[in-house]
């Protein structure tokens, strides 16, 4: 038996430094599996297309800057249609599970992966597994069809519902196993490898399959509307919360620059990565100041917050601060004397409200200076953000992944998730996206732009800056170009 997670991952090179990060296939544990050919070749929809299918040795790399006497670098597998399949349709017993929290296009991915199936492949036996992993062995299912599904893009949520937790591999396995399931697609949330190396969710329950030697393939597009998944240029949902976030600041700039030295305060996703709130900035234009986790900042003090925020509502009348979820918890612990060990079910720390703090730190700064009285609103839209239906560019996005996701499990890979790597669908194996987060690199050109564009100070002190640039030297091939995928899209 393989306790480790190594083998979810083949690696094949070639000359000039080519690197291949394959994903498993069923044939690795089963041999000799009969192969059907792909209804694609008689698919009305695809007549006119110049070539049906992605060709076995397509690959996408991973970085597209390299210097020209440089390695080729890591590449992953193209996603695409196959010739050959190793599912006959009425073979295919699918079943869709979202899990975590709410995102912007879960029921998006849900049709598109449902008429993918039906469409293409003359699947007609797809289940939504109801609430999440617990689906699987507490609660019932739902029949999905094309008629089921034909609007859900237009409504916020998941109709097959969600919930945290309920990692219990054996059971989920018992399930898959004595349902008959052979095509398990996750929209599931990103877990990182603990210090014991050990993962959750889709990797954990392709890892029991692969044991079992079911001819059984597990598939994920992962869900974060944070935006903070490696590798991928950028996860769905993200395009829908930046431009939703838009109303949040505009009420609050409407708000603020309707009353003496008015502030208003929008606090926005971002447990661990800022990326909602840095893109939220920039588009907008009406933000003054943005905090973010991967950017410490204080309050007291010269070139401190508090002093920032006096100056600017002297020069302006008014000001808008943005602040990710995630940002200056440390100076919350310190206040309160206090860190809190609690987490959700999914493994989260619970934060506190960095938004309501702040607005408070600032009340109490102004409270000392009555020649300044301040009139400050504090909006968090977080919820109303998470639940809506996903705008038009994230609905396109949710189409590709979950097309190539449906084209993936169909020919035969398993432990892979579908995602977008320099503008191409490619299968990643789960190992690489579970593996670190994606963060704000703030050494880098994006986070320069947004201080350019607020005029904010970075409040970094000389000695801050060597120790983050020493944090996030990038590799040598890199010094020359951004050395974070998501910080230049």
């Amino acid at each position: 038996m393989e306790n480790n997670i190594s083998f979810q991952m083949k690696v094949e090179t070639g000359d000039a430094g080519y690197v291949l990060e394959d994903v498993p296939h069923l044939t690795d544990y089963i041999p000799d599996l009969p192969t059907y050919p792909n209804p694609l070749r008689s698919n009305p929809a695809y007549s006119v297309v110049k070539q049906y299918f992605v060709d076995a040795d397509d690959t996408v790399p991973q970085k597209v800057v390299v210097h020209k006497d440089g390695p080729r670098g890591i590449h992953f597998r193209r996603a695409g249609p196959r010739q050959r399949v190793y599912f006959a349709p009425d073979e295919v017993h699918a079943a869709i599970v979202t899990c975590g929290g709410l995102c912007p296009g879960l029921n998006t991915v849900i049709r598109e992966i449902v008429c993918a199936l039906y469409h293409m492949y003359g699947v007609t036996r797809v289940l939504g597994i109801d609430g999440g992993y617990r689906g699987f062995y507490s609660k019932n299912t739902i029949t999905l069809t094309p008629k089921v599904v034909n609007d859900i893009h237009k409504r916020g949520g998941t109709i097959i519902g969600t919930s945290r937790g309920g990692h219990d591999k054996p059971k989920i396995v018992d399930s898959i196993q004595d349902r008959g399931i052979n095509q398990v697609l996750f929209m599931f949330q990103v877990y990182i490898i603990g210090g014991d190396g050990t993962q959750k969710g889709a990797a954990v329950i392709y890892q029991e399959v692969r044991r079992r030697g079911l001819k059984a393939v597990v598939a994920g597009i992962p869900k974060t509307i944070d935006n903070d998944i490696p590798v991928i240029d950028k996860s769905f949902g993200f395009d829908t919360a930046v431009e939703e976030a838009q109303r949040a600041i505009n009420a609050a700039h409407v708000e603020a620059e309707s009353a003496e030295n008015g502030i208003g305060v929008v606090k926005l996703m971002g447990r661990y990565s800022g990326f909602i709130a840095m893109y939220a900035t920039l588009a907008s234009r009406d933000v003054d100041l943005c905090l973010i986790p991967e950017s410490p900042f204080y309050l007291e003090g010269e070139g401190g917050l508090l002093e920032y925020v006096e100056k600017r509502l002297k020069d302006n009348g008014h000001m808008v601060i943005v602040v990710a979820e995630g940002a200056g918890q440390e100076l919350l612990a310190a206040d309160n004397l206090k860190t809190s060990t609690a987490k959700d079910a999914s493994g989260n720390k619970l934060l506190q409200d960095v938004g309501l703090w702040i607005s408070d730190k600032i009340k109490a700064h102004f409270a000392k200076i009555p020649s300044m009285p301040i009139t400050l609103k504090y909006i968090d839209p977080t919820y109303m953000i998470r639940a809506v239906p996903s705008n038009a560019s994230d609905n396109v996005y949710c189409t590709l992944l979950a097309q190539s996701c449906v084209h993936g499990v169909m020919a035969g890979y398993t432990g892979f998730t579908s995602g977008l790597v320099n503008g191409r669908q490619t299968y990643i194996p789960f190992n690489r996206i579970n593996e670190k987060q994606n963060n704000v690199v703030i050494t880098d050109r994006m986070w320069a732009r947004l201080l350019s564009s607020t005029n904010q100070p970075s409040f970094l002190r000389p000695k801050d800056v060597i120790e983050v640039q020493k944090q996030e030297e990038p590799p040598t091939e890199l010094l020359d170009g951004d050395n974070s995928k998501a910080n230049d899209i």
